[in-house]
């Protein structure tokens, strides 16, 4: 008795075929969103930030990090070490030193209301007290930036970034070039700056799945 091989049809594979073009399809469409929603907040941290940094001067007349008095003038705030009162954020913006200026600013802004978040200095590698951003990379502030061609008083930097979005902050902030304007997409030898590691700006477009730190200037 002879048994009948059966398989499926051309109709039957179509069917197969879109439907797996259709997962792909929503698959490739979510993770697109997802970047450009992660995009938009790293965007807002730096709005955030500058706005803070802004508000505070506004109010203490001096510089989060950088004011004189800080101990006295804002409840629980502690006073850095080094030049006071020059309008300088001193220190590298991922310093380990708790009493650095580029540390401190975090504690200042967060008591005197600016920002959330924890209040205890501690600027050590996996601290609770670091600013970060969507993705956990650091965030830091400074004035201690030498990059060529980068000018502003202030620098924030945002760590762990992958190419493609920071290409979509680069045109969301800036001129959409790489090592050009106020927002520069930069790799560093070694990590974390405060080793003393060169920075060094990115002379072509980043790759898409590596990651970068990425910094504007203001």
């Amino acid at each position: 008795m002879k048994h009948q091989q059966s398989g499926f049809t051309l109709v039957e594979i179509a069917i197969v075929l879109v439907i797996i073009g259709l997962l792909l399809g929503g698959v490739l469409k979510g993770q697109e969103l997802i970047n450009s929603a992660k995009a938009k907040s790293y965007a807002q941290d730096f709005r955030t930030i500058q706005s803070a940094l802004y508000g505070f001067q506004d109010r203490y007349k001096g510089i989060p990090g950088d004011l004189a008095g800080a101990n006295t003038k804002i409840n629980g705030a502690t006073l850095a070490t080094g030049t006071l009162g020059d309008g300088k954020i001193d220190g590298v913006w991922d310093t380990v030193t708790a009493t650095n200026e580029s540390c401190l600013a975090w504690q200042h802004l967060r008591l005197a209301g600016f920002l959330a978040g924890n209040t205890i200095n501690d600027c050590t590698t996996g601290s609770a007290y670091l600013q970060t951003n969507a993705d956990g990379g650091r965030i830091g502030i400074s004035s201690t930036m030498h990059i060529t061609g980068m000018t502003g008083s202030y620098n924030i930097c945002s760590d762990g970034v992958l190419g493609k979005i920071a290409k979509q902050l680069d045109t969301q902030l800036d001129d959409g070039v790489s090592n050009t304007g106020s927002f520069r997409i930069i790799v560093r030898a070694t990590a974390p700056a405060a080793s003393g590691a060169a920075v060094v700006p990115s002379a072509t477009l980043p790759d898409d799945s590596t990651p970068y730190t990425v910094c504007l200037s203001f």
